[in-house]
């Protein structure tokens, strides 16, 4: 077998961003979790560097270290989602406040020192929340970029076109001054869009079978999609909720779940009406250079016995 893949977790949780932490805790063959750096996204940051860290306990991993990063945008105020994942960000289950510590070093430094540190090309940036992070650590330390595996990022879209304005995603949309850093740094970026996370739905009987795994962590899973799925339902009337970020782990550990082309994605960041939007050129007709592989399809029943098998066994 070949060595477990070393990955920053760069995150805002937020219940999907939970389960894709606890995906990555539950999967030590293939993944090496050297830490997790908070940004402010669906919460301010003080919420999200406190979510990770309870997550963290959920799994029984105090070990792992969390970071606070950014907690503004690059260029313009927050926005936050409380009204998808509640005013903690983890609403759902009632949890206890975090007994691990937040690590001192800023969630920037720990990226820049961890980029150094490594061999290059050995480790991979995971974000699922706005770009502030990495485009802040690339802007500081722009010889990082090179020694940079991979960015595999949950944010975007295309056919899907926007959850946060009728073109935007959420994550870009938060900053897309640091989306638009990322996409055009040169670094390797494969992005999981709406387009993806969009077929991976948290049905009933999907969400049923981590009720029934019979642990705490079953129940604390299923009590965070139950409520974070309501939001989705009602808006597109699907038959479960979207499950966005752990798209972004299992990718990782069994990439032949997914598929997409590889093409160019350009962030607009002047529009008032399609500010934040992912210009994802699908079809070739721009004849501007590829940057990303923008992935389009999922096998959703091989990602949930993916997902249910990792959590069980935590």
């Amino acid at each position: 077998m070949s060595a477990p893949r070393k990955i920053i977790i760069d995150t805002d949780p937020g219940q999907d961003d939970a389960v894709a932490i606890l995906l990555a805790l539950g999967s030590p063959d293939e993944i090496d979790l050297l830490g997790i750096t908070a940004v402010a996204g669906n919460v301010p940051v003080t919420r999200t560097s406190e979510n990770a860290r309870k997550v963290c306990e959920v799994a029984g991993r105090p070990d792992v270290k969390v970071f606070a990063g950014c907690d503004r945008p690059l260029a313009h105020d927050l926005v936050t989602a409380e009204h998808v994942h509640g005013k903690t960000g983890l609403d759902g289950i009632e949890l206890p406040a975090p007994r691990m510590p937040l690590q001192v070093q800023h969630g920037v430094d720990f990226i820049i020192d961890t980029l150094r540190g490594e061999p290059a090309g050995t480790v991979t940036l995971c974000p699922m929340g706005p770009l502030t992070n990495i485009a802040t650590a690339f802007q500081k330390a722009p010889d990082i970029i090179e020694r940079v595996q991979e960015i595999v990022l949950m944010g975007g879209a295309y056919f899907e076109v926007g959850n946060i304005t009728p073109a935007a995603e959420f994550n870009i949309y938060v900053d897309p001054e640091a989306a638009e850093i990322v996409f055009k740094s040169g670094a390797q970026i494969t992005v999981m869009p709406l387009d993806v996370t969009h077929k991976v739905l948290v049905t009933k009987p999907r969400l049923e079978a981590f009720a029934a795994f019979g642990t705490h962590l079953g129940d604390v899973v299923a009590g965070w999609l139950d409520f974070f799925e309501r939001f989705d339902i009602e808006k597109y009337g699907s038959a479960g909720g979207p499950l966005h970020d752990p798209t972004v782990i299992a990718y990782l550990i069994q990439p032949d779940l997914f598929s997409g082309r590889y093409i160019n994605v350009e962030i607009e960041t002047q529009s008032e009406l399609t500010r934040g939007m992912t210009v994802a050129d699908w079809w070739g007709v721009s004849g501007r250079k590829p940057n990303a592989l923008f992935i389009g399809d999922a096998d959703a029943e091989g990602f949930f016995a993916l997902l249910t098998e990792r959590l069980r066994a935590l």
